[in-house]
This record gives structure tokens, C-alpha cells and sequence, in this order.
């Protein structure tokens, strides 16, 4: 979905609600976009806490933001942080984006889930089984449809209870899920869904991974 057709679903949506003509929900679709985009994100209310970064990473979020700082972060891409992170400092994968995605906000350097090709979204669960079960409710598309009733994905490359890459729906979009084994009955699953078109489309599929995720528990639980 590019972002000008992502503009007219939306304006579509709010005349339905409202009963609006199309100049008028347009001009308030516009101006919800423009608050949006002329935000520099402090809020923190959706970032892991302090004790989490903590316990899998060894440092808290300041402490990480000093260490970017004299790094020179600033001055560099998401990739060449995100990469520091991992290389220099065994940062697992999804958390060296995690901390990038925040200390580039921190320092206003990028709008709320804004990376260098859209906007990406992250959402995470911790659930009571193993890793493959998990993995085959992600990957097998005869058990994905037992949780994933508002979307489609087509798998892309997948290394077997650690990680898979999908296409979403149509393919402009990318999810990427890996799975973290905390023992023979516990998994956390991390999502991140890429490439979306602007904040809007961000925040509604943030939304929607937390609740795909909150069905994906209750289903492979209740096995």
C-alpha cells in the first residue's frame, strides 16, 4: 500500500463515521497527519521499562543513550548504530534496533517508528510454550489462520525456531518475527513490521500485532 493510497483509505473511513463531505474529512485527515508529523517523539509510555533493557541487554536506556553519544551516533545511519550495538556490545538483534529506533527519537533525529524506508512498529509477547510450536503457528499456513484472522502473510526465508521474514498481504510491507527460547515451555516472540507508509498506518498496525499477539498466547496455550 503506497501512502497516498493509505490518505484516501483514510479519508474514506472518516467520511463513512462521520457522514462528512470528501473536502471536509480530507482537511481533517490532513491536519491529524500534519500534528502527527510535526512531532519529535520524547514520549516514552511504549518503550520497554528500565529493568527489561536491563536484564537483556546489562544496561539501562540512559546508560545506552551516553554510550551512543560518544560513539558519535548522531551523525550516523540506523544500520551502522544498530550494527555497532550488535557487533561492538553482543546487543541481540532485535533489541540493537530497539535501542537505535530509541535513542534516534531521544535526540529527536526521527518521528515516532520512522526508520530510513517507512515506519516500522515492534510488538512482543512472552508465551507458555516452546520455541516451535511458536515458530509452526508463524510459519505453517494451515495453523496461522487459528490466530491471524485480519491479514496475510507469504513466508519469505525462515532459520528454523529462531527467526522468519514474511511479506505482508500485498508485499509493500515486511514483518520479521524471531523467537527467544526461555526454557522447554517458554517463548517471547518479537515482531517488527517494516516499510509501513506513515505514522498513521504505524500506530494501527501497533495496535493490531498487540492484539494478534494476545490471540496468538490464548491459542497456542490452550493446546
Amino acid at each position: 500500500m503506497t501512502k497516498e493510497r493509505s490518505f484516501k483509505r483514510r479519508v474514506r473511513e472518516r467520511m463513512s463515521k462521520t457522514g462528512e463531505r470528501y473536502t471536509t474529512a480530507r482537511s481533517q485527515v490532513v491536519q491529524k497527519r500534519d500534528r502527527l508529523e510535526s512531532t519529535r517523539l520524547s514520549d516514552t509510555t511504549d518503550r520497554p521499562s528500565d529493568d527489561k533493557v536491563l536484564d537483556v541487554t546489562g544496561k539501562k536506556w540512559d546508560t545506552w543513550f551516553s554510550v551512543l553519544d560518544e560513539w558519535g551516533a548522531r551523525e550516523r545511519k540506523h544500520g551502522e548504530t544498530a550494527g555497532y550495538l550488535s557487533e561492538e556490545h553482543s546487543v541481540p538483534g532485535w533489541w540493537a534496533q530497539a535501542i537505535t529506533m530509541w535513542y534516534e527519537r531521544s535526540r529527536g533525529l526521527r518521528l515516532k517508528h520512522q526508520q530510513a524506508d517507512g515506519f516500522t512498529v515492534y510488538a512482543s509477547k512472552t508465551i507458555a510454550v516452546p520455541a516451535e510450536v511458536v515458530f509452526d503457528a508463524f510459519v505453517n499456513p494451515e495453523s496461522r489462520p487459528g490466530w491471524l484472522a485480519d491479514g496475510s502473510m507469504s513466508l519469505r526465508t525462515a532459520q528454523r525456531h529462531r527467526t522468519a521474514r514474511f511479506d505482508w498481504e500485498d508485499g509493500s510491507t515486511r514483518v520479521n518475527v524471531s523467537f527467544d527460547s526461555k526454557g522447554p515451555a517458554k517463548t517471547t516472540v518479537a515482531v517488527a513490521h517494516e516499510r509501513l507508509p506513515d505514522p498513521d498506518e504505524a500506530e494501527l498496525a501497533k495496535a493490531a500485532w498487540r492484539e494478534r499477539l494476545t490471540v496468538l498466547k490464548k491459542v497456542v496455550e490452550g493446546r
